[in-house]
């Protein structure tokens, strides 16, 4: 037994909203807290889950996961998995991964939307920097290093 003091009609009550319902439709600035690696359902291969927090606005606080399936017979399941990774890292300005928790505490805008099959689900569309463009298009191939430029000559 616990002795507290407590009246709960002195406690103020927000409404909110359906708020274990999925995220309306739109762009959220968020952060990966949290990343790890498991099996999927067959054992056939791994994801990388990353747990995202929404940091700002009106539903400040919820969270998303994100599933990348990185390891899968899914070949096609792969290429997303690593197109929307590569549109991640971009957008908060990485490019070399070596442990996903690089990712964590980056601060970007997710464009999430509501799944097609599943309305009770978010997908993530694009990714965006702060104060960028959603980027949901196929990276691009880095670009070729500049050529170095000759030394001027000195005047004579």
């Amino acid at each position: 037994m616990a002795l507290i003091n407590f009246k709960a009609s002195a406690v103020q009550i927000e409404e909110r909203s359906n708020s274990f319902g999925p995220l309306p439709a739109g762009e959220y600035e968020m952060m990966i807290v949290k990343s790890e690696t498991k099996p999927t359902k067959a054992n056939t291969g791994h994801y990388l889950e990353l747990e995202m927090h929404v940091i700002s606005g009106q539903h400040s606080g919820r969270r998303h996961w994100e599933r990348l399936n990185l390891d899968n017979p899914n070949q096609q399941a792969v290429k997303i998995a690593q197109e929307s990774l590569a549109k991640l890292c971009m957008a908060i300005g990485i490019d070399d991964v070596e442990d996903s928790e690089q990712l964590h505490d980056q601060v970007f805008v997710a464009e999430i939307g509501i799944d097609k099959k599943d309305d009770q689900r978010n997908v993530i569309w694009g990714y965006q920097g702060i104060g960028g463009h959603i980027n949901n298009a196929k990276p691009k191939a880095p670009a070729a290093p500049a050529p170095s430029a000759a030394p001027a000559k000195a005047a004579k």
